[in-house]
């Protein structure tokens, strides 16, 4: 497919998810050639399977399907009395200026972001291209940051893209559609102070790790709620009534818990983070809560889980590389750690038949601050290392990179602090790349 023809579907594509009778069009797609019966397999069970997740992904995968696919999906809206629809596109194919030059659209500069290479991308491209590669560029500061295209919401209600390999990248990588709005829900457990007979100690400077989350996925637009303070049965609780909740027209579910943690007994997700009560609630057990089964108006969508807790009592101290940060020479006493003792608990009487014949988790990735078996360090003034980093990399980065290499920048700075030493890691059950809407 051409640029020009890629443009038009991005920028129509609101009112095609919104009107396109997905069900009408399948023989037709099939007997033009556009799309193998397999291929519309796929497309029908893509996200909830709902009229509108598959509408979106077919306008995703239309853009792949070659020279010709526009004018054959025209004549698919005809074929099958869709006639205003197909008007629609055939005009705006034809209509003077619709060949926008690639690689540059017309944006209001309100809806631009605030730094000025924004504000003139063309210049912006060409002076922030860097010279030479040569490995990975984990972190880079933020002036040689490169323009990289990125869908944006403008005046009129319609995705515009900035750079046309924007529609080249999420139909060769399928990346997960996150347009709806809200995204979705985000929950944020925050225990700060946990009763005596826990014996765990308050997590001070917690709570600016909270006010972070909060306002870092309310700017990547979720609908954010904060709960603070809750026994291990009060997390359950909250997080199966965020699961019950109707999904089926949001197009991701984010969950953010910072607690004290342990090892625990576990089958598929390490670790175990703790309630109030002193009571812990294994990482696997709050995944599952959210896997197809039990949460299916979440089915096919991404579900992001954010583990601020300690996965041990471990402290590590590395090892001795040629380049040391002077300041990471003596310990901070302003730092502490979330780790309580290894737990074997109840969880580890789960029912192995029950456990074991959950269905494989798909769409779902558990980022945990700290490698299993470790100590997650938090600073009491300026919070814990992981959730600091996070944000600091979703401020500068989430407009342009996908989630995975997001994350990959907070476990490269976040390794590099501190006398002793803290490696984040995640489990990554998603099958297409993930980009936050900003």
């Amino acid at each position: 497919m051409d640029e020009a023809d890629r443009q038009l579907l991005r920028r129509c594509r609101v009112r095609l998810v919104s009107e396109l009778e997905v069900a009408e069009l399948w023989d037709a797609l099939i007997s033009r050639e556009l799309f193998t019966p397999d291929m519309i397999e796929d497309i029908q069970r893509a996200g909830s399977g709902s009229r509108r997740d598959q509408a979106r992904q077919l306008i995703t995968d239309l853009e792949t399907r070659g020279s010709q696919a526009l004018p054959l999906f025209i004549s698919c809206l005809r074929d099958t009395g869709q006639n205003l629809l197909a008007s629609f596109l055939s005009n705006s194919r034809q209509a003077p200026g619709a060949s926008i030059r690639p690689g540059l659209v017309d944006l209001n500069p309100i809806e631009l972001t605030v730094p000025q290479m924004r504000q003139n991308p063309s210049k912006a491209m060409v002076e922030n291209i860097p010279k030479v590669m040569t490995g990975p560029d984990y972190p880079r500061s933020p002036e040689l940051r490169p323009v990289v295209s990125q869908p944006v919401t403008a005046g009129s209600g319609e995705l515009r893209d900035t750079c046309g390999s924007e529609a080249v990248r999420l139909a060769q990588d399928r990346a997960y559609v996150l347009d709806a709005n809200p995204c979705g829900y985000c929950l944020i457990i925050n225990n700060v102070n946990f009763c005596p007979k826990s014996e765990l100690s308050s997590r001070t400077g917690s709570d600016i790790d909270c006010e972070k989350m909060q306002r870092r996925f309310h700017l990547l637009h979720f609908t954010v709620e904060v709960k603070r303070d809750l026994t291990a049965k009060e997390m359950h609780l909250a997080l199966c009534k965020l699961a019950q909740r109707d999904h089926s027209v949001l197009d991701c579910c984010v969950v953010v818990i910072l607690s004290h943690g342990c090892q625990a007994v576990h089958r598929q997700f390490p670790g175990a983070v703790y309630g109030t009560d002193g009571c812990s609630v294994p990482v696997e057990r709050i995944v599952n809560i959210f896997n197809g089964t039990n949460c299916p108006s979440l089915g096919g969508k991404p579900k992001l889980f954010f583990i601020q807790a300690c996965g041990g009592e471990q402290k590590d101290r590395g090892f001795e590389v040629t380049s040391a940060s002077p300041e990471d020479g003596a310990f901070d006493s302003t730092v502490e750690s979330d780790a309580a003792p290894f737990q074997k608990g109840p969880e580890s009487s789960d029912q192995p038949d029950a456990v074991a014949s959950l269905p494989t988790p798909s769409d779902i990735f558990v980022s945990y601050s700290t490698f299993p078996g470790f100590v997650s360090w938090r600073n009491i003034s300026s919070g814990s290392w992981y959730i600091e980093t996070l944000d600091r990399v979703f401020e500068q980065w989430a407009d342009s990179e996908d989630l995975q290499h997001l994350l990959l920048r907070v476990a490269n700075a976040v390794s590099e602090k501190g006398i002793y030493k803290q490696m984040p890691g995640c489990f990554n059950f998603l099958r297409k790349k993930l980009f936050f809407k900003t």
